[in-house]
């Protein structure tokens, strides 16, 4: 077993992946948490010696050096949750964390709060623009939750891109729309590079020009507060080219196969959290 426990922990974290990567980095990067009152708990060694030495935090392969924390960051996959939480549940030092930060998908508040009685806990749903400190984070709080960790919650998150508050009740719609966005923009990219090729662009230089127009759009509405379809009137003059392929995006039911997008992934989550999927 091996543990590395060194001077005050102050963040621990179950499950070393790509997000919970993403979330120290940036804590640590922006000075959140200094890399030594940092614990990550991995079962992976390879993963372990990574992390200790691309950042310096503290690393163990036991899950209750983690919970002795102040505040524990879960992120794991949400089908080993169950045997995560009863091992600590029955470890010889009883976990100790006053916040729990859960960033597992579908895991509802009401399973996360009978592992963890009388602790206050926060679900979130990050999505994956966050491993470059762009993402969209989501919080629903739980009932023992008080507005000083929340801030709290909204200041780590903060690190990796945005964070709204939200009501648990609108968490599958949150995971329908910015948890499973990015795979539709992903598919737009592709779709304007490929119709770039179509006209006669090298690959190369499509894919730039449309991960660029894409990029751009989203900083332009974001900074200026302009309503998308204020933006789109703008830059589409009488019988021009854009307004002929908006027409055509509109026969082809663009807008609502995107609307319908969300939907089904919405449903999905609803699903999985429910225990319905498989």
């Amino acid at each position: 077993m091996e543990i590395v426990v060194e001077l005050t922990i102050r963040f621990g974290m179950i499950g070393g992946g790509m997000m919970g990567e993403a979330l120290i980095s940036r804590l640590i990067a922006q000075g959140l948490y200094p890399a030594q009152d940092v614990i990550v708990s991995e079962p992976l060694p390879e993963r372990r010696s990574f992390l200790m030495n691309q950042y310096g935090v503290q690393v163990t392969d036991d899950n209750s050096a983690a919970a002795t924390a102040p505040i524990l960051l879960l992120a794991i996959k949400p089908q080993v949750f169950e045997t995560v939480a009863q091992k600590l549940a029955i470890a010889p030092s009883a976990p100790s964390p006053s916040l729990i930060l859960s960033i597992l998908a579908g895991t509802p508040l009401a399973k996360l709060e009978a592992a963890f009685p009388g602790k206050a806990v926060i679900r979130a749903m990050p999505n994956t623009p966050a491993t470059v400190g762009a993402g969209m984070t989501a919080i629903a709080p739980g009932k023992q939750v008080q507005p000083e960790q929340i801030e709290q919650a909204q200041r780590i998150f903060a690190a990796v891109g945005e964070v709204v508050q939200v009501p648990e009740s609108a968490m599958d719609a949150v995971t329908g729309l910015s948890g499973s966005g990015p795979g539709y923009i992903a598919l737009v990219v592709e779709a304007l590079t490929d119709g770039g090729v179509a006209a006669g662009l090298p690959r190369a230089i499509a894919a730039k020009l449309a991960l660029q127009t894409v990029k751009g759009t989203a900083q332009l509405l974001q900074e200026t507060g302009l309503h998308p379809a204020e933006l789109k009137d703008r830059v589409t003059s009488p019988g021009g080219t854009t307004i002929a392929g908006i027409a055509h995006l509109e026969r082809a039911g663009f807008r609502s196969a995107l609307i319908e997008a969300v939907q089904a992934a919405y449903r999905r989550s609803q699903e999985l959290g429910s225990g319905n999927g498989n």
